[in-house]
């Protein structure tokens, strides 16, 4: 017997594809995933946030999670100055899930596609080839002869194609859409060493290090440790000729990292990642979707873009999907649903980028210093307790995702920053460089 038609062909087979598969795949709709096998063995994303085990949760797979992954119990910022800075998610407990994961990638996008397999997507082993048309006077594509040949495709059906093909933004590039980059200028090398110390916080929790140039992360996984640099590209010409001498160089030289590194040993190939702020000024037009980095990606300070990928797919089928596939055929229906799904995309990646550069340019750390001065002076008052509890909370459920586009979290961190830092050293002491 013949498989169903797909309703929705999902070109690229990375987290946010094949979640939105699991789900589309759970409400009974035909969907059919172009997957060419081919990934990196190393990628980064490595650290996830609190918000990403609702939706493991919703696709019943965290025990299976669990069980290669490293539980994280939250997250520290370290300043060069020696100021630090630390998480603990059961700070948000009630609200969301008082813990995440630090995941070895390959075996988590494996286990999602396996998952969308389980509740019945097709998947085929082929990278789609497309093509640019029109469709009502819009730029639209669709899949070339050979690629509808594969995927099963009768001449007259015409799928809804939705791009996770990630980073290589392949409708948008085929469409010519422009792109929204954000300020910073950084590239990123990183590797999995054994034998990194790690020994200054909770088992699991990941560090994030403010640099004499540039930032760093370390983030646990089971058996190693996956250690990251982030830096503006001006500063590389005195770092070497390779990513492998350029990170080596940092970890040696940067004093928050040099003596945990000393007798490390590094058992991967160092991966190199730039461009990590860009947003594409159109997420859906005629037959089409972006989904994913293919719609845009986040910095990567706070660790936002695997949840990205899983909310944007939880959003198109919450806001398209959920109303079953008669509204394919609704194209007034189906574009006012899209543009929901898009809006709460881009408010997703201005929330995170808005809240991130609180870390770069220092805000959060002058804050958190005029925070530990109040209660210092005021030890005794129990307003002063009830303002640290309460800052806390609001904190690490931005960064939890959970209060990210909070507009009153927003605003109380605008408060705290502005109001909370009386003769507390500038901003600009604590700032990334």
């Amino acid at each position: 017997m013949n498989p169903p038609l797909p309703e929705v062909v999902i070109v690229g087979a990375g987290p946010a594809g094949c979640t939105l598969a699991a789900m589309i795949a759970k409400r009974g709709i035909p969907v059919l995933v172009f997957d060419d096998e081919k990934r990196p063995d190393l990628l980064v994303g490595e650290s996830l946030i609190p918000a990403v085990v609702n939706v493991f949760r919703h696709l019943d797979i965290e025990d299976r999670v669990k069980q290669f992954c490293q539980y994280k119990p939250g997250a520290s910022f370290f300043t060069t100055g020696g100021d630090k800075l630390h998480f603990n998610f059961m700070s948000v407990k009630g609200y969301l899930p008082p813990y995440s994961y630090n995941a070895p990638r390959p075996e988590l996008d494996n286990l999602l596609r396996t998952r969308a397999e389980e509740l019945g997507a097709r998947f085929v082993k082929a990278r789609a080839e497309l093509e640019r048309c029109d469709r009502n006077g819009e730029p639209s594509v669709r899949l070339s002869a050979q690629s509808r040949s594969v995927a099963g495709l009768p001449e007259g059906h015409d799928p809804l194609l939705i791009d996770s093909s990630g980073r290589a933004r392949t409708f948008s590039k085929l469409m010519d859409i422009p792109a929204v980059k954000g300020k910073r200028n950084d590239v990123a090398y990183f590797a999995h060493y054994e034998n990194f110390v790690h020994d200054e916080v909770p088992e699991g929790q990941i560090i994030i290090s403010v640099l004499t140039q540039g930032w760093s992360w370390r983030i646990p996984l089971p058996g190693r440790l996956s250690v990251g640099v982030v830096i503006n590209k001006e500063h590389l010409k005195d770092l070497g000729d390779t990513p492998e001498e350029r990170l080596g160089n940092i970890i040696k030289r940067e004093p928050l990292l040099r003596d945990k590194g000393a007798n490390a040993r590094r058992v991967t190939d160092v991966m190199t990642y730039t461009n990590y702020q860009l947003l594409s000024e159109r997420g859906h037009g005629p037959g089409w979707i972006l989904l994913g980095d293919a719609f845009g990606f986040v910095d990567p300070m706070l660790s936002p873009g695997l949840f990205m990928a899983l909310e944007g797919a939880r959003l198109l089928d919450e806001h398209v999907f959920a109303k079953g596939t008669s509204i394919l055929k609704e194209p007034t229906a189906l574009k006012h649903a899209l543009e929901i799904y898009s809006k709460n995309v881009v408010e997703w990646h201005n929330a995170w980028m808005s809240l991130v550069e609180y870390f770069y340019n220092g805000e959060i750390f002058r804050a958190y210093q005029g925070g530990q001065q109040l209660s210092r002076t005021y030890a005794r008052w129990h307003w002063v307790r009830l303002l640290e509890r309460h800052a806390n909370f609001q904190i690490a459920a931005m960064a939890s995702g959970g209060k990210t586009r909070s507009r009153y979290s927003q605003g109380f961190l605008r408060f705290l920053c502005q109001h909370l830092v009386k003769d507390v050293p500038p901003a600009v002491t604590f700032a990334v460089h």
